[in-house]
């Protein structure tokens, strides 16, 4: 089984090593300093707990020197997976499985969905559907990604917490591929139920994702603040009952409510959002695939996100303002 994870960073990169410490065939697509360490001094992986193991990976910036996988693992932000789907081309071959461990809607959230809605396209994860028909939906395997993990410095990957990475075939099946692939993960020693209602858990991430990310972004505010100080847990509250009746229209099932989501996001503590650290250090975030796709599902089920509207205006000026967006 040929794997190769394409996005090599922290993530990525925790993923590659533990697989490679495991013996799978593991290859690695980076990019800049990052990947000059890895290919000279291989990849560094500090977990919660032991001493630093330095792990021996095959790591690139051409994938055309890889050849075709069995999985290609896709971990990079969202915005920037259209740019580089012609650069995957050679990796993908007539069997290639394409794992989508991607934050937010997912571009081929309407794939084997059925009913009236089957094979909607969504242009704001998916603007010209380069995904949709530059990989192919029937090639994509679901993943929801839960670990915590930072690049502490090139070619180190410091792993903070948690190791699931649950998998869904588009139409809920356990398929062997998805099988296949759990095994494997779990022979590294993580987690990788198969689920069949995935799209379940994608918005259960998605439902802190998109309002706590803009919000700490605007105000600077970590976890705990911004989920306890009134007024911002009740614009939080707000997005999140839109979002929820949006999901619940689309047949999604919340296991927990509103409330008991946010007060999770609070037990956090003082953590610094993906959407923030990213503000912070001059690079994109992650706001059409947080945000507005979840404006444009309310569009296509017709249903009101007045809060959404408001606080993705106020975000997306924000980047405009800093010159990345």
């Amino acid at each position: 089984m040929k794997i190769c994870i394409f996005g090599a960073g922290a993530i990525g990169g925790y993923m590659g090593a533990k697989l490679a410490l495991a013996g799978a065939d593991v290859s690695l697509v980076a990019r800049g300093p990052h990947l000059d360490a890895i290919q000279s001094q291989g990849l560094k992986l500090i977990e919660e707990s032991g001493d630093p193991v330095i792990v021996a990976v095959r790591a690139t910036a051409n994938p055309a020197e890889l050849g075709p996988q069995d999985y290609v693992i896709v971990t990079l932000k969202a915005h920037s997976v259209p740019a580089v789907v012609g650069a995957m081309q050679p990796l993908i071959g007539d069997h290639t499985t394409i794992v989508s461990g991607v934050n937010g809607v997912p571009w081929w959230y309407f794939h084997k969905i059925g009913g009236p809605l089957e094979g909607t396209r969504l242009h704001s994860v998916d603007p010209g559907n380069v995904q949709w028909d530059g990989l192919g939906p029937d090639r994509v395997l679901g993943c929801v990604v839960y670990p915590a993990a930072e690049v502490s410095t090139p070619g180190t990957i410091r792993h903070v917490e948690g190791n699931r990475f649950s998998l869904g075939e588009p139409d809920g099946s356990k398929s062997d591929r998805a099988m296949a692939l759990s095994q494997a993960l779990q022979a590294a020693g993580l987690k990788a139920p198969v689920r069949p209602r995935l799209r379940d858990e994608i918005w259960v991430k998605l439902w802190g994702n998109l309002s706590f990310n803009p919000i700490s972004a605007l105000t600077h505010a970590t976890l705990d603040v911004l989920c306890t100080d009134p007024g911002t847990r009740d614009v939080a509250r707000r997005m999140m009952v839109e979002a929820q009746a949006i999901a619940e229209s689309l047949g999604v099932v919340f296991p927990i409510d509103v409330e008991r989501r946010i007060d999770g996001g609070a037990a956090v503590g003082a953590h610094r959002t993906s959407m923030l650290q990213d503000l912070d250090a001059g690079r994109p975030m992650e706001i059409d695939a947080l945000i507005r796709s979840v404006q444009e599902l309310g569009r296509i089920v017709d249903l009101p996100t007045a809060t959404i509207d408001t606080v993705l205006a106020l975000i997306a000026l924000r980047a405009r303002v800093e010159g990345l967006y």
